[in-house]
């Protein structure tokens, strides 16, 4: 896949995203990191993962101040339930660039926007519903 979706996070309907918690972001990701460990900070603050879940998937995690850009996702459930995770436990949304769309939890949705929050869908922040918002449910 050639898309990228991204993750940012809202406060109290501010229009401009907030920090992130770099912790946050490090505990979830660590983990499945399976790039060069002396690589995964960068010069100008930033992280950059290389992730792998336990079904073999992948994608590349590019994190700075206030914004996550999750490069060429692989297909499969592991990947989307990392980035579901990562989501959740920041509070954030993921914003889908191929179709202009926002999709949060409960949490991450009251504290959009007025304007973004009518236009935001809300799922569940789970891999299987990651994916099928992003890449659409999978052929029987």
């Amino acid at each position: 896949m050639s898309y990228s979706p991204s993750i940012y996070k809202f406060v109290e309907g501010s229009d401009a995203p907030v920090p992130l918690d770099m912790e946050v972001v490090r505990s979830v990701l660590t983990p499945y990191d399976v790039g060069d460990p002396d690589r995964t900070a960068t010069e100008d603050g930033g992280l950059q993962y290389w992730v792998r879940a336990a079904d073999g998937s992948e994608a590349e995690i590019f994190v700075d101040r206030a914004s996550i850009l999750v490069e060429r996702p692989h297909s499969g459930p592991g990947v989307f339930a990392i980035v579901a995770e990562l989501a959740a436990r920041l509070a954030a949304v993921i914003f889908d660039p191929s179709q202009g769309t926002f999709f949060c939890g409960p949490e991450a949705h009251a504290h959009l926007p007025a304007d973004m929050r009518q236009e935001a869908v809300l799922i569940d922040m789970t891999g299987e519903a990651v994916a099928d918002a992003l890449i659409g449910p999978p052929l029987s």
